[in-house]
């Protein structure tokens, strides 16, 4: 008897690594890389960028590629260039696909984990900064651009 409750013990830490190894902790990074681009009236310009969530704090010249820790807060970019006014944009954070199969097959223990991490969620990869204008981006209307402009 002693030897089938040993077995069922194994068999549910066997099945707990199963459900767990699929969470986005696994499969995805806390940091994104995203680009970062200003323009001013259409066109490129340089400006020096401030960027935030409640994870941390970035600076970066435009153009850039710069990495930001993922976070369910949306991202707050803020760009200043002498003699122009200031650009806002705002990424809305969304939560990447592996998140709902964490609630799914994981009861939800990884989907916890994924969000305090920051790992469940996706930013826009583009961060188009305006300046003069206040501008939103956001991670669904990007997938939908890129699937229209691939057909």
């Amino acid at each position: 008897m002693n030897m089938i409750f040993q077995g069922a013990k194994v068999w549910a830490l066997l099945s707990m690594a199963v459900v767990i190894g699929g969470c986005s902790s696994i499969t995805q990074s806390e940091m994104q890389p995203v680009s970062l681009t200003a323009t001013f009236e259409g066109k490129p310009v340089e400006a020096e960028c401030k960027i935030n969530n409640e994870k941390g704090n970035w600076t970066a010249r435009t153009p850039s590629n710069i990495s930001v820790r993922k976070s369910n807060e949306d991202l707050e970019v803020a760009c200043k260039k002498e003699g122009l006014p200031d650009g806002i944009l705002k990424a809305i954070s969304r939560a990447a696909g592996s998140m709902f199969g964490n609630i799914i097959f994981g009861g939800g223990i990884g989907a916890i984990i994924d969000h305090n991490k920051g790992t469940g969620y996706d930013y826009p990869n583009q961060l188009p900064v305006k300046m003069g204008e206040s501008v939103v981006v956001d991670k669904k209307t990007e997938n939908a651009l890129h699937t229209a402009n691939a057909k």
